[in-house]
């Protein structure tokens, strides 16, 4: 059993924690890593910087500029989990990535990705019909390739993605760009059945949670919540380690 199937069987729902990898430095980002994990965190999505940021809104993008400015490079990614990694043993790391940063350093990613500690690969702008290469790659590594749902996925394509998706499905439960919201979009109770209904992978839904409220509500349905722009946030205000991990825990479901 894989670290991230352990997170869902050992947990009721699981608490997904987005940050940028070196937004503020990669030494911040470790802090902030250990922080959470501290809080509570149950999965961690480390962002890999990239310059075209397309589903992210203004604060992630900023985050994003940020590290690059630093110039984070893949190799400073990988330091960075092998460090969480030596922090905590059992906490499932997820690289999230654009494919661009993935194909300029090539299949070599995924072997360095795996020895560094990761867990899994979520790839935001790889449609299913390109993903036979980088699934075969992952497999290889190791690595679980997560695929994402959005409100428009239709039930067909949702069991087609299913045969190729590991780990879990990311249900990104809004159209548009990642932001803090303060509710939830309507029908995301039947989404969310509908693709359980066509999927034994546990379900995690983001794109806009913010507040305790919204990840109890999002938690009566999905197996889990992820939160990003509201933490990358209080990031970029470079708020210390103790009120991290607070803030954390006051978003726990």
């Amino acid at each position: 059993m894989n670290r991230i199937e352990k997170v869902f069987k050992d947990n009721k729902k699981a608490f997904v924690a987005y940050l940028t990898a070196g937004h503020k430095g990669i030494e911040y980002s470790l802090e902030s890593s250990i922080a959470m994990i501290d809080g509570g965190v149950n999965i961690l999505e480390i962002g890999i910087p990239f310059s075209d940021p397309i589903a992210d809104g203004p604060v992630i993008q900023k985050a994003m500029q940020d590290a690059l400015e630093r110039k984070t490079s893949t190799d400073d990614v990988f330091s960075l989990v092998s460090k969480i990694r030596k922090y905590d043993k059992d906490v499932p790391i997820v690289l999230f990535s654009y494919l661009n940063p993935i194909l300029k350093i090539g299949n070599v990613f995924y072997e360095k990705a795996s020895k560094a500690g990761a867990d899994g690969v979520l790839v935001v702008d790889m449609p299913l019909e390109e993903s036979k290469s980088i699934n075969e790659e992952c497999e290889k590594a190791g690595l679980e390739l997560i695929f994402i749902i959005s409100p428009s996925t239709p039930k067909k394509r949702i069991k087609e993605i299913t045969k190729h998706a590991g780990g879990f499905l990311y249900y990104v439960c809004r159209k548009g760009t990642t932001g803090m919201k303060s509710q939830l979009p309507e029908g995301f109770a039947e989404k969310i059945e509908e693709i359980k209904s066509s999927s034994k992978l546990p379900v995690v839904a983001g794109f806009g949670i913010s507040s305790k409220s919204m990840s109890d509500e999002v938690t009566k349905y999905a197996d889990g919540f992820v939160v990003g722009s509201y933490l990358v946030d209080a990031m970029e205000k470079q708020i210390e380690k103790k009120e991290l991990t607070e803030l954390v825990r006051k978003l726990r479901a």
